[in-house]
C-alpha cells in the first residue's frame, strides 16, 4: 500500500470512528446467586440469575458491577461501541507503522546510489 492510499485509508476509518459518551470496557456476565435459607427457588436449585459488569484494572485489580435486567442490552451496546472503536484504532495504528517506514521504492534507490568507501 503507498501513502497516499494510506492516508486515504486511515482518513476513512477516522471518520467513521464510532465516537460517543456510550463506550463501555468490560464483559457483562451472567450468574446464578443462591441464598442459604428461606428461599423456595433456591430450594427447588433454581438460582437467581444476576448480571455483572467486570472490568479488569492494572495490578491484577477487578472491579464488579451489578447491571439491571432492564439496562442489559444498554450495557451490550455500550460493549459493542467499545470493541468497535478499538478495532478502528488498532487498524488506525498499523496504518500509521506504515506511513512512517521510508517507501520501498525510495529505500532501494537509496541503496543503490550508495558508494562503500
Amino acid at each position: 500500500m503507498n501513502r497516499e492510499q494510506a492516508l486515504r485509508a486511515r482518513q476513512k476509518l477516522a471518520s467513521k470512528l464510532p465516537v460517543t459518551g456510550e463506550t463501555l470496557r468490560g464483559s457483562l456476565l451472567e450468574r446464578t446467586v443462591r441464598h442459604t435459607k428461606d428461599c423456595p427457588k433456591c430450594a427447588r436449585g433454581e438460582g437467581h440469575q444476576v448480571f455483572v459488569l467486570t472490568v479488569s484494572y492494572a495490578g491484577g485489580r477487578i472491579r464488579q458491577i451489578s447491571v439491571r435486567r432492564e439496562r442489559v442490552p444498554e450495557v451490550r451496546r455500550w460493549l459493542d461501541n467499545y470493541q468497535k472503536l478499538k478495532e478502528a484504532i488498532e487498524t488506525i495504528c498499523e496504518l500509521n507503522h506504515d506511513l512512517l517506514r521510508p517507501e520501498r521504492a525510495a529505500t532501494k534507490r537509496g541503496a543503490r546510489g550508495r558508494n562503500c568507501d
